[in-house]
């Protein structure tokens, strides 16, 4: 019955979301207007062109990798963590989150394409987008993550071909699949681009288990991990427990440092594991729960902040990464800083504050759960 209750429900939520939500197809370009931002996206995609400009790639396999710079319009009278689509293309940039640039980059040239003027842009922000999202939604959540993280870096979008429907959970899977050699390949190019100094990749639900596979691989092929790709970010994974420690081990000791960001209360996760008749996902254990403790505690430069304290007015919980103002600071002022939130440095006057006093924080080899009565003196 729980079950029953928990489907019903995200069903609902989704219907809700799509009788109010924007049309698909909203990348056609817009001249940019004043009081807005500009955010150029690295676009690399596994997705089918499509003839349709507003769309440009579908939710089905292409032949090849594709390679483009977008230009995304930010409007400044917004607040952090929000995302204001426009109803009907094309839409308002003194409004919305619109596209001013779209030009197509030679595969080739991928390399010289990370470079960026100033000394703080040497740094590359990968992003790998989660199940059941479509291309447009892929770039305005990342350009809105970049944005109000002031990210510092050339950001770089990694799409793979996510139908964008909430029933294609196991095809999702499949193309995400697909795409995991291509996904190596775009890390590799960051890592021997002599323009780049660091990496960070960050990813989200089903995109999890993309990225660290593709780091997996990548350390397969090189007997390592370069040190260029600091920090590895998963925000809600929807990936197995047991399936997550093995790829881990797979990379070996020397990988990057790597933070999850769980919610017990993911609604999306929880229906992933009925979808899959697995266990709990990686991005919706309860940390204070010692089977889970267990299970990560003795895999070093692992960092789980639990976000279930945080709320975005959204019942599925499934995005708190991106929409909620202090785990986007929390992002922005540590994490693509290259910093780690450990017992040493997660203080009252840090990253407790930054998440509130109810966040509570996992952190791995060793287990410490800290709070803010933990910290008090």
């Amino acid at each position: 019955m729980r079950w029953l209750h928990l489907i019903l429900l995200c069903i609902v939520q989704v219907s809700l979301v799509a009788c109010g939500s924007p049309q698909r197809g909203l990348l056609r370009v817009v001249a940019p207007a004043t009081e807005t931002d500009q955010i150029s996206v690295i676009a690399a995609t596994t997705r089918a062109p499509v003839d349709d400009p507003d769309i440009l790639y579908g939710g089905d396999r292409g032949q090849s990798v594709s390679f483009s710079r977008i230009v995304v319009s930010v409007p400044r009278k917004r607040n952090a963590g929000t995302l204001p689509l426009p109803r009907r293309s094309p839409g308002d940039p003194r409004k919305n989150f619109v596209a001013t640039a779209i030009s197509p980059i030679d595969r080739h040239e991928i390399s010289s394409a990370f470079r960026a003027e100033g000394p703080r842009k040497r740094r590359a922000f990968v992003f790998v987008h989660g199940y059941s999202t479509t291309f447009d939604q892929a770039v305005f959540r990342f350009a809105q993550l970049v944005h109000d993280t002031d990210a510092r870096a050339v950001p770089v979008l990694f799409s793979w071909p996510s139908r964008g429907q909430f029933f294609d959970y196991k095809r999702d899977f499949d193309n995400a699949s697909y795409s995991r050699t291509d996904l190596a390949n775009l890390l590799e190019a960051a890592i021997d681009s002599p323009f780049i100094d660091e990496v960070i990749v960050m990813a989200h639900s089903m995109g999890a288990w993309l990225a660290v596979e593709a780091l997996r691989q990548v350390a397969l092929k090189r007997q390592g991990i370069s040190s260029k790709i600091s920090s590895l970010i998963l925000a809600s994974p929807d990936l197995d427990i047991g399936v997550f420690r093995r790829q881990v081990e797979d990379i070996g000791a020397s990988r990057p440092d790597i933070t999850i960001f769980v919610a017990p209360n993911d609604r999306a996760l929880q229906l992933s594991r009925f979808i899959s008749r697995g266990g709990t996902r990686l991005g919706g254990i309860d940390p204070t729960e010692e089977t889970y403790r267990s299970a990560l505690s003795d895999l070093a430069g692992v960092t789980v902040l639990d976000l279930s304290a945080l709320s975005s007015g959204d019942r599925i919980n499934h995005a708190l990464y991106a929409t909620t103002p202090e785990a986007v600071r929390l992002i922005g002022d540590r994490l693509l800083q290259g910093q780690v939130v450990t017992d040493a440095n997660a203080s009252r006057t840090t990253a407790i504050d930054t998440l509130g006093s109810a966040a509570t924080f996992l952190v791995a080899a060793p287990i410490l759960i800290l709070d803010r009565a933990a910290n008090a003196p």
